[in-house]
């Protein structure tokens, strides 16, 4: 057997844990990124709830570990069952032993400025009251185009006050370039900037329309970029071109399985924009490594292993805890969990169909 460090997610989404099991396809097909996300991912969000948080985490949590991967760095968004729905999903990772860096996504899409209040509230409670040795917090915000400049001071405050970085999409398609300048600024990343609401050590998920120029600002800042490929081409919003300017660049699945290998392999066979090597993709493969060694200490890299018989993984141990064994969970029955999972996908479902005849 081969061993390998315990591979990162450095981007993704526990609650669409459920989304494999027949999520309902939009009727119309949308159009367009931002459709998408109305059609499809903020109707999914908008259905959870606690049961169906916890099975759908649960599920991701299963799969993610039997694949050898051992840290997920979550961005989570439940927008009617909000209060709590960290230390849910802080439940289901330290129980099955995944390490995990987990924030809730203020937005302002739904409910307006009290919804990103709420989403705030749950983030700044989580910093200060989780204790969990496998898990730790961030402050999140969905995108720059879902909140106001209040919501963007509040994070930044949030941030002085608990010394936490801040996990949120950016530029990942064009919608929210234009949003920004409607706003009067340049681009996404100069309005989260100018609020001080990117701390050293942030994570920014996509990417895909930063410039050159904007790439090197955020190497210069410490910023951490995630590329996220299989979402990226699933959801048509192109490839980011320039993340050759920057050494800090991470592999995430954006809710896509969590299976590290297949993400790789999915860039690794990308066309290459100029300047950019297999060696830069390869960087970006154990930059998952070194994020998690800024968030966590520098335990995990010695800690935290998987060993594979080919492509299948074998065993995975995460903070010196043998957590799979044989391909299997130890902690629990993984056709339990499976089970489980079909169960809440059902009922989920049902209540997805029933918000989409409400909007219609």
């Amino acid at each position: 057997m081969i061993e390998e460090r315990g591979q990162v997610n450095a981007h993704t989404h526990l609650y669409s844990g459920l989304a494999p099991l027949g999520i309902p396809a939009p009727d119309p097909s949308p159009q367009t990124f931002v459709e998408i996300l109305e059609r499809l991912w903020w109707r999914l969000d908008r259905a959870l709830d606690e049961r169906s948080l916890r099975a759908a985490a649960r599920l991701y949590v299963h799969d993610a570990l039997c694949a050898g991967t051992t840290t997920l760095v979550d961005h989570h968004e439940s927008p009617n069952c909000i209060e709590g729905s960290l230390d849910l999903l802080a439940d289901v990772c330290q129980q099955l032993g995944v390490r995990a860096l987990l924030c809730y996504g203020a937005t302002e899409r739904n409910r307006g400025r009290p919804e990103a209040e709420e989403g705030l509230r749950e983030c700044r409670r989580f910093l200060r009251e989780n204790d969990r040795p496998l898990v730790k917090g961030a402050v999140g915000l969905h995108a720059s185009f879902t909140v106001s400049d209040d919501t963007l001071r509040e994070a930044a405050e949030i941030c002085r006050e608990t010394g936490a970085v801040t996990h949120v999409h950016l530029a990942e398609d064009l919608a929210d370039v234009e949003d920004a300048q409607r706003r009067g600024w340049a681009s996404p990343l100069e309005r989260l900037l100018s609020f001080d609401a990117l701390p050293e050590g942030s994570i920014l998920a996509h990417g895909v329309c930063l410039d050159r120029s904007a790439v090197q600002e955020c190497a210069r800042r410490g910023l951490w970029l995630v590329q996220n490929p299989r979402s990226n081409a699933n959801n048509g919003v192109g490839h980011p071109l320039h993340l050759s300017a920057t050494d800090r660049v991470a592999l995430g699945t954006d809710g896509f399985p969590s299976v590290m290998r297949e993400e790789y392999e999915f860039l690794r066979n990308l066309p290459l924009p100029p300047g950019e090597s297999q060696e830069h993709r390869r960087a970006r493969w154990e930059g998952g490594q070194r994020l998690v060694a800024e968030r966590f200490g520098p335990r995990p890299s010695h800690e935290d292993y998987a060993r594979f018989d080919g492509e299948r993984c074998r065993e995975v141990v995460v903070a010196g805890r043998r957590v799979v064994e044989d391909g299997c969970l130890r902690s629990e029955d993984g056709e339990g969990i499976v089970a489980e999972a079909q169960e809440a996908a059902a009922r989920l479902w049902q209540r997805m169909e029933q918000l989409e005849e409400r909007d219609s």
